[in-house]
């Protein structure tokens, strides 16, 4: 689950967003929880948040199974960076998804 990403340290969530596809961010901000969100907010830059945020305010309505492919699509690359030892994920890679 996408709130799994939570369980990331700053660092390890700051590695991701720089892997993470800026357009699929928006897409798997926009079914997340405010506590992802704010997690997520909290490891960028204030411009590259302030950014994200005004992204996520004009997009439009997005479907639930394009949010689920998003929040897939950087659940694997936090999976693809753990693999790779680059950071560590709160618990079993198994149980990451």
């Amino acid at each position: 689950m996408f709130d799994n990403l939570l369980s990331v340290d700053d660092r390890g969530m700051q590695t991701i967003l720089r892997e993470a596809p800026q357009d699929k961010l928006v897409v798997a901000l926009k079914g997340a929880s405010a506590e992802i969100a704010d997690k997520i907010f909290k490891n960028m830059s204030k411009r590259a948040a302030e950014l994200l945020k005004d992204d996520l305010e004009t997009a439009g309505p997005v479907r639930l199974a394009e949010v689920e492919d998003a929040q897939k699509e950087i659940l694997e690359v936090a999976l693809r960076l753990a693999e790779e030892g680059t950071i560590m994920l709160g618990g079993k890679g198994d149980d990451f998804l």
